[in-house]
């Protein structure tokens, strides 16, 4: 398959296992999963041609590895993202001390008065390196990547989990566990 077949097939699919299940007729169970027979049935009635192998690829070849198989493969779900109630059924974790949240510089005064919040989406989504916060914030224009003090967020009651790709999810990050970079200095206080 071609990467652009590949990147259209992954928008597809998290469209569907992400925001509107429904739309294909589908229902996500416990954990966001939905069976692989069920999904390609329903994709191919939609008009997109979509078999198992091709969705091994798509699965396998994800770089931010969006999707997951269960144990043995005969269901499929997102890692995260969901803006349907879903329940992902992942356990709390104790976080790194420091993660990050890419964004860009026209909602941080948002930001600055809200903190991190999850939008349409059931969680905030952070990452353990910069360079993956750069990456996400950069989709939307210049990034900038603020720093989060995840281990005072925890020791203050704040409840972590960790998806399968590895991003860290919480409800909330008020701006007291918030720093920016700014010019010259390697971070600073949001608030």
């Amino acid at each position: 398959m071609s990467n652009s077949h590949i990147v259209r097939l992954s928008k597809f699919l998290s469209k569907h296992l992400r925001h509107a299940p429904q739309a294909l007729g589908l229902t996500l169970e416990l954990g966001g999963w939905v069976g692989v027979e069920e999904l390609l049935a329903a994709a191919n009635r939609a008009g997109v041609t979509l078999d198992r192998a091709m969705l091994d690829e798509v699965v396998a070849s994800n770089d931010k590895q969006r999707f997951a198989f269960d144990a043995d493969g005969t269901q499929i779900r997102a890692q995260q993202g969901h803006s349907v109630a879903v329940e992902l059924d992942l356990a709390p974790a104790v976080p790194p001390a420091v993660l990050y949240h890419g964004t860009v510089a026209t909602v941080l005064s948002a930001i600055q008065r809200e903190g991190l919040q999850p939008m349409r989406r059931h969680h905030v989504h952070l990452s353990a390196d910069e360079a993956t916060a750069r990456r996400v914030g950069s989709r939307r224009g210049q990034p900038v990547v603020l720093t989060v003090d995840a281990a005072g967020l925890h020791a203050a009651g704040g409840v972590f989990y960790q998806s399968g790709n590895g991003v860290w999810l919480t409800e909330h990050v008020p701006p007291a566990f918030l720093q920016l970079p700014l010019p010259g200095r390697s971070s600073g206080p949001v608030g």
